[in-house]
């Protein structure tokens, strides 16, 4: 039978245009750095400069796994501009309701919100060595959200049975969000979670940090300062996500100022011969030490561990020495306690010669408003202290019980003034600054 031209004309145009996709394809396979060297651009950051793009083959829904092949390959000293999701593979947008986004939730159990563009393989990276992630640049979309999953997760979830989302949008001329009429949040942004992957084989949720770093939601860790994270498997597997605008120094309604990046630029080296068993941060003032557990009093006396650790390297003085010292010179606040796995940070100051300076108020003044607390267990004094400022916050500017919790998840500072096993004290403070128009007594 022979068939009509145009027909015949079509098979050999589809076969032509199958034998090119098969052989891009098969070059791909013999060549896969082909895709590296087509994310490879030109510009003024460090090294060679990488392009990684958030798609769904760049990332991940909720979860770590060191088996995952890796979608970016670079070298120590390269730059990567990293595009990140917001949660759920980007289903977290403005008109989604509380009720949908506590479903992404209970539907999906055992796995993370968090979106995590990755894993980068760092060619050299050996387990024993420390990445050096310089974070140069971070620009956020021009939306975020704010909401508590009703019932469910943060410090109170069944003080709060009702749930509420809310859509900000983010002036990034100003470098604030209206929270709502007459108050506004300073932007921030860093990444809540930066890490690599561990050394346990399997695929794990993205929520706890640990040793690896991870969903640590340290909010100094924004642009100039660095993370040194240890490395536990070859190429160290570098994954971020959890994106925020910002965020409390002790988030509690589960979530921060939750956006995602149009750009995040990390410059990544290796660093051969030095040890480090659990991630440490700069900025230009002061290193940052970490202490993490599912109970606060734990994690404060973990962070009194790695910071008596750093202070004795710093200082050339014994441990012993640099556990008496660390209350005069380190300022300890309250990381996150939504996580599981609850944090605690301290910034210890690079000029060997200073000493602490920060003010612990117990009451409102003029600047604050704040809420303190004390006692043995450092988890009932956080929820003291925190709860006390939601109720002042209902009470002084007349905030809905919704927003007030909201609010201080995503602005408030909880200092630890007190970290003896016997007594620790916590001032909670919120700016009164973020009420702009009047000044609030």
């Amino acid at each position: 039978m022979k068939l009509p031209k145009w027909l015949g004309l079509g098979f050999i145009v589809g076969a032509i245009a199958f034998a090119t996709s098969a052989f891009a394809q098969q070059a791909l396979e013999i060549n896969p750095k082909l895709t590296a060297q087509m994310r490879v651009t030109n510009a003024s950051f460090p090294g060679t400069v990488h392009l990684l793009p958030a798609t769904l083959e760049t990332t991940q829904w909720g979860w770590f796994n060191n088996a995952q092949p890796p979608v970016l390959s670079i070298k120590s000293g390269d730059t990567v501009v990293v595009e990140t999701m917001m949660h759920s593979h980007n289903q977290v947008v403005p008109g989604k309701t509380i009720e949908e986004l506590k479903k992404l939730r209970t539907d999906f159990p055992g796995r993370g919100p968090h979106t995590l563009t990755g894993p980068i393989f760092v060619e050299s990276a050996e387990p024993g060595d420390v990445l050096k992630i310089r974070i140069l640049r971070v620009t956020p979309r021009s939306y975020a959200a704010n909401f508590n999953i009703p019932g469910m997760f943060g410090l109170f979830p069944d003080q709060f049975p009702d749930g509420q989302v809310k859509y900000l949008y983010l002036d990034l001329e100003r470098k604030v969000a209206q929270f709502s009429k007459g108050i506004e949040i300073p932007l921030a942004p860093f990444p809540g979670t930066l890490g690599v992957a561990r050394a346990e084989p399997g695929q794990y949720s993205s929520v706890p940090p640990g040793p690896y770093g991870g969903n640590l939601d340290i909010r100094d860790l924004t642009a100039g300062s660095t993370l040194y994270l240890p490395v536990f498997v070859k190429g160290g597997l570098v994954w971020t996500g959890d994106s925020h605008a910002a965020q409390g120094n002790g988030e509690i309604n589960l979530t921060a100022l939750e956006t995602a990046f149009k750009e995040l630029v990390l410059n990544i080296s290796v660093v051969k011969g030095q040890k480090l068993d659990f991630p440490r941060g700069e900025t230009a003032k002061d290193w940052i030490t970490i202490g993490i557990d599912e109970d606060l009093n734990k994690a404060l006396e973990n962070a009194k561990t790695e910071t008596a650790k750093f202070l004795a390297d710093q200082r050339k003085i014994s441990i012993e020495d640099a556990t008496k010292l660390m209350p005069q010179v380190s300022d300890c606040r309250i990381s996150q306690v939504v996580n599981r796995v609850r944090g605690i940070h301290c910034l210890n100051p690079k000029t060997v010669q200073a000493k602490k300076t920060v003010q612990y108020p117990t009451t409102s003044n003029a600047e604050y408003y704040v809420a303190a607390a004390s006692g043995k267990d450092l988890n009932a004094v956080m929820k003291s202290a925190s709860m006390s400022l939601i109720e002042l916050l209902q009470e002084k500017e007349k905030l809905t019980r919704l927003d007030a919790y909201g609010l201080t998840s995503m602005r408030m500072d909880c200092r630890l003034s007190k970290l003896t096993a016997d007594e620790k004290g916590l001032s909670c403070l919120l700016p009164k600054s973020l009420w702009v128009g009047k000044r609030t007594a």
